[in-house]
């Protein structure tokens, strides 16, 4: 009976641990460049968040076109007005075809 029962609880700590490993490569895996945003982010209202985000810059309607496409890809815009990229990794990591950042 022991002997069963320590079959079971390795046989389910193994399943647990190639479970962990199929989502984490799925997380880590690409397609365009951009890291995957998370399953569990919720959904954000990207025409508010990027009004806000670009409300000080001097080419609004720019900014807030590259602002909405990056908020579509990765569901999430930094807080306040510049900076903090490191709240929104997938934002923040978003390139052009010339290398620059894409996202304001």
């Amino acid at each position: 009976m022991a002997l069963s029962t320590n079959m079971a609880a390795v046989s389910l700590l193994l399943f647990s641990l190639l479970l962990l490993h199929f989502t984490q490569a799925e997380q880590l895996m690409r397609f365009d460049g951009a890291p995957s945003p998370s399953p569990l982010a919720q959904p954000i209202d990207c025409r508010v968040a990027c009004e806000g985000r670009c409300r000080l810059s001097k080419r609004q309607n720019l900014c807030k076109r590259s602002c909405g496409s990056c908020c579509a890809r990765c569901r999430c815009v930094p807080p306040g007005t510049a900076g903090n990229h490191e709240a929104c990794p997938c934002y923040a990591n978003l390139t052009t075809r010339y290398n620059v950042r894409k996202c304001p």
